[in-house]
């Protein structure tokens, strides 16, 4: 080998053993560290050994015999006298033909891909990785772990079912990263500081945290002045974010990630990971060798085949992982262990995961291995599995996504949701279906209605405040001179673009909001709410703020005392929800066993699903659980719709009503009606859900 290893340190250590090839990544044991990388086409690994984040040049090369430390593809080795926290790397020797795909650069340090942490030095360079030549000295750093070193109290995964899940979908830095936070300055944005906010969490009554990426990201990937803030740019899929830790030793993340998941289960709350096993950071041809394509390019990338030294894109980020490839479907369910077995993570959301579904030429695939294996897999049976069911090349799989019990993200729900509570035509029939679990979407047979993952809003597009405040998006602060983030985005300013001191559209903006929750409260299907959307939380129009890691995207913790009003209504209603039977049904309703449905309009029994609708009423009653009438007007003008008839000795009660001031427009306990009322009133764009009890 030549370049980096000539010029660095040939410290002696104790005589290193040829290691064995199992298990993949660095294992720790109490004589030393195995060490094992896969490289098909290398002609010659160097470990490179560090003793601190900033060394510029290895304390110990050790350049692996490809006769005693290879085994097929997989080369090893054993080093005695290493201990966890060992910092190390690889360089990979090998024919160098970008026109063919071969990257090798004997030069560049290299991420171990099973590296359960990472550390960066303070000069850590994209570009000098993108460069060739040498680039240890402001390279990224793997740490060998000791992952069964931890006392977990005895923790486990909750292994919940998704009957009662409401997820809160949350950026671990950006929750706490403000001043006002009350988190003291050095854990602020991290696990640490996360864990002090888990009283807010329980009180709010989500019963699951989907953590925006933690796995290892690259923060630099982004525009000049700018950083990646929401993490889909990962590095190494088996390490916690370095960045968010309060701790400055290499094991400081692993460590504290831990911490963080215990606290989150003592307080009986999960933690679902936002996974991103579709792309890495290092980008298209022009991109940074860190860690898969300076070991392998041709087997983790999906590489056009009539030109290898290109990359099929269908993320959208310059590269695609052949995630169906043999080696590559192990390192995936190898990570997902990882994250379950020593992490006791509850499950994962898999980023454009129909990217997934893809074969290596790029062709979607009918039973895709890769899909197929999650689902089946013994070690994540216990686990939830969600998928953002599209990917950046038009493959749009919501309805027909594979699996037995892959639950999905709902976009057909949140666009038609949108669509119809803002005003639109022609939704009414859709808007049904919506409430009724998305039935008559879903092709599966058989399926389970709470595997639909209802939503309104995401981290990517509007926070549900911006939703009804902006016609259009705002993005010029992110240096792409407005032309990034969609241009569709359904949203309704109100009658004014941004903040504005007109009461009038305030108060309907207001309405608006919970209009949007008490439709996803009372939908069939698992709620997942973003961060903040309870308290107003925005970005000022900007509708694809992954690049600012400032107050454009922090919660703003002086807004839970300003809208307190709003938040209490969160409560109340994540409350009930959680407490009523209608919503664990896991049949559709309308279906034996399941809840009773009937359709209404202004009038019983006419429901109008037409063209030109803007309003339906829906009927829900089960035995031993409540009997609900929901109606729903996004008319411009005021309704009044019939009430059904009640047994003798009961009368409706108002339960929800949006046009009502706080404490009003979530009654606790529900405010009776007259025995006599046969009609209510339903003010103009508003949403009111009233329930049978005892007449007075």
């Amino acid at each position: 080998m030549t370049g980096m290893a000539d010029g660095a340190s040939r410290r002696e250590g104790p005589a290193v053993g040829p290691g064995t090839s199992y298990p993949v990544g660095a294992t720790v044991s109490p004589g030393g560290i195995n060490f094992c990388v896969y490289s098909r086409d290398a002609t010659g690994i160097t470990l490179a050994l560090f003793d601190d984040v900033h060394d510029e040049r290895p304390t110990r090369v050790i350049p692996l015999d490809p006769t005693n430390n290879r085994t097929y593809h997989y080369w090893h080795i054993f080093v005695p006298g290493l201990c966890e926290g060992q910092l190390y790397g690889f360089y990979a020797d090998g024919p160098h033909q970008p026109g063919a795909g071969l990257l090798f650069d004997p030069q560049k340090l290299l991420l171990d891909p099973y590296a359960r942490g990472v550390v960066l030095p303070s000069g850590y360079s994209r570009e000098v990785a993108a460069r060739p030549g040498d680039d240890t000295a402001v390279a990224a750093k793997s740490v060998a772990t000791e992952p069964d070193a931890y006392d977990w109290e005895g923790d486990r995964p909750l292994k919940r079912d998704f009957d009662d899940s409401i997820i809160y979908e949350l950026h671990v830095r950006g929750f706490t990263a403000r001043p006002n936070s009350g988190i003291s300055g050095p854990r602020r944005g991290t696990y640490a500081g996360l864990v002090e906010k888990i009283p807010y969490l329980r009180s709010l009554g989500i019963t699951t945290v989907e953590l925006m990426p933690v796995q290892q990201f690259d923060a630099l990937d982004a525009p000049p002045g700018l950083v990646n803030y929401w993490g889909y740019q990962p590095m190494a899929l088996f390490a916690p974010h370095g960045g968010y830790s309060s701790r400055s030793d290499p094991l400081g993340p692993f460590d504290e990630f831990r911490d963080l998941v215990k606290a989150m289960h003592r307080a009986g709350i999960e933690v679902i990971l936002d996974v991103v096993f579709n792309h890495t950071a290092e980008g298209g041809v022009t991109g940074p060798v860190q860690s898969l394509r300076g070991l392998d390019n041709l087997t983790y990338y999906m590489v056009d085949p009539t030109a290898p030294g290109t990359y099929d894109d269908y993320t959208g980020t310059g590269n695609t992982i052949n995630a169906n490839e043999t080696i590559v479907r192990r390192l995936i369910l190898d990570c997902l262990r990882h994250w379950v077995q020593h992490i006791h993570v509850d499950g994962f959301r898999f980023d454009l995961a129909a990217v997934l579904s893809r074969g290596e030429d790029g062709t979607p695939l009918k039973d895709p291995p890769i899909l197929w294996d999650i689902d089946t897999d013994p070690v994540l049976a216990g686990t939830k599995i969600i998928a953002e069911a599209w990917d950046a090349a038009g493959l749009y799989e919501v309805t027909t996504f594979a699996g037995d019990r892959w639950a999905v993200w709902n976009g057909r729900y949140r666009d038609t949701v949108r669509r119809f509570i803002k005003g639109d035509s022609g939704q009414a029939a859709g808007f049904a279906d919506c409430l009724m679990g998305s039935a008559q979407l879903f092709h599966q047979p058989h399926r389970d209605p709470t595997r639909s993952i209802n939503f309104v809003t995401t981290h990517d597009g509007f926070t549900l405040n911006d939703l009804v405040s902006y016609d259009a998006k705002h993005n010029l602060a992110n240096g792409e001179g407005d032309r990034d983030g969609a241009d569709s985005n359904d949203s309704w300013n109100c009658g004014a673009e941004g903040p504005t001191d007109d009461p009038e559209v305030n108060r309907l903006r207001l309405r608006q909001i919970k209009n949007l929750l008490t439709v996803l409260m009372v939908s069939q299907g698992r709620p997942m709410l973003l961060m903040g959307d309870e308290v107003r939380r925005t970005q000022q129009g900007n509708n694809n703020a992954y690049c600012h890691d400032d107050t454009t995207s922090w919660f703003d913790w002086d807004q839970v005392d300003r809208e307190g009003d709003l938040l209490r209504f969160v409560r109340e209603f994540l409350d009930f929800r959680k407490e009523s039977r209608l919503f664990t049904d896991r049949s559709f309703w309308g279906q034996p066993g399941s809840a009773g449905v009937s359709w209404h309009g202004v009038e019983l029994g006419s429901p109008d699903f037409g063209e030109d609708s803007h309003s339906l009423a829906l009927e829900l009653s089960h035995p031993g659980a409540e009997h609900l009438h929901v109606i729903v007007n996004a008319f411009w003008q005021p309704l009044d719709f019939a009430l059904p008839d009640l047994p003798d000795g009961q009368a409706w009660r108002i339960l929800v009503d949006t046009d009502r001031p706080s404490p009003d427009d979530f009654c606790t306990p529900p405010a009776p009606l007259p025995a006599s009322t046969a009609r209510y009133r339903a003010e103009p764009r508003s949403t009111v859900i009233l329930t049978a009890g005892p007449a007075n």
